[in-house]
């Protein structure tokens, strides 16, 4: 039987197939932009007003010590390996900031791949995805989170200067051109990129279990 195509068909399929081929090329740059960023991942107790405030005092020292090590770094090889030997002092720190505020709360400072969801900054956006990320879990760390970027230093960054100190330590344009962009394409982007990342997500965990 001879199969006809009308025009709404042909353009739907069309459009899946480019949607498909942009989602596979975008998530390819993501994975690229991923291997070039560590960023900051401050978990709280919990959610009482007492607990985010004491968060947010948490990771203003985190961040503080953060920066002044990671600005002496060569590149990301090298800002791994200086977050990786300070994580005792990064603990230390947060716990000085938390008995100072009069809370025993534990706390513990770990570098680990994460996995983030798209999130908007100011002057610049992250796709979702597993990235490298400091993590500073305070407590029983049931309560909401803060993130950031710690390498490059971009939540430190006036948007103005982003470009600028992307570049520095090593992202490129098309790097800046993914988190940077304003418009139509830009949030079309992001959302072939959360869509391709569910499915990849989904294939690893069948992978995983055998179902």
């Amino acid at each position: 039987m001879k199969i006809q195509w009308k025009i709404g068909e042909v353009a739907l399929l069309l459009a899946v197939a480019m949607t498909l081929f942009w989602g596979a090329w975008s998530l390819q740059e993501q994975d690229e932009l991923q291997e070039k960023m560590i960023r900051l991942h401050v978990i709280a107790n919990s959610n009482t007003q007492e607990d985010q405030a004491l968060k947010l005092q948490v990771r203003d020292r985190i961040l503080e010590q953060a920066t002044a090590l990671l600005e002496q770094s060569a590149d990301m090889s090298d800002a791994k390996v200086r977050l990786s030997t300070s994580l005792e002092t990064m603990e230390a720190i947060a716990q000085q900031e938390i008995r100072a505020q009069g809370y025993d709360y534990t706390v513990s400072a770990r570098l680990e791949q994460t996995e983030f969801p798209t999130k908007v900054y100011d002057g610049f956006s992250l796709p979702s995805g597993e990235y490298l990320a400091l993590r500073v879990v305070i407590g029983e760390g049931a309560g909401e989170n803060w993130w950031c970027v710690v390498y490059p230093p971009l939540c430190m960054t006036a948007a103005a200067n982003l470009p600028e100190t992307a570049i520095a330590t090593g992202l490129g344009e098309e790097d800046i051109s993914l988190i940077t962009e304003e418009n139509t394409s830009y949030v079309l982007k992001f959302r072939s990129l959360e869509l391709w990342e569910s499915f990849r997500q989904w294939l690893e965990n069948r992978e995983r279990t055998g179902r």
